[in-house]
């Protein structure tokens, strides 16, 4: 599925850019620490963990104990996961092969 157009601006794409620049774990802190506050940050990092555990087959109950998430943050991750733009799926996959030839 593509993704949704009406988001693309040039805004939009200077920070995609900017954030492709980033080189390190280190630069990626440094740099969304200034631009989202503590809550936006750890809500992103949750939704994330949410994918990823959804992906790995956990359970509802399993990610709110786990991550903290509600139910409706989980149901709202799977429809994405399932039917979204594909950009969970892009980056978990990735960092599964990343896992896979690092082991």
């Amino acid at each position: 599925m593509d993704f949704n157009k009406k988001l693309r601006d040039d805004a939009v794409d200077n920070l995609f850019k900017g954030i492709l620049l980033l080189e390190n774990v280190e630069e990626c802190y440094r740099f969304f620490e200034d631009i989202c506050t503590v809550g936006e940050l750890k809500a992103l990092a949750q939704r994330f963990q949410v994918a990823k555990m959804l992906k790995e087959g956990s359970t509802y109950n399993d990610i709110v104990e786990k991550t903290g998430a509600s139910t409706a943050t989980i149901s709202r991750v799977k429809r994405f996961l399932n039917y979204g733009a594909d950009g969970y799926n892009i980056i978990l996959d990735r960092l599964k092969k990343q896992e896979e030839h690092n082991n």
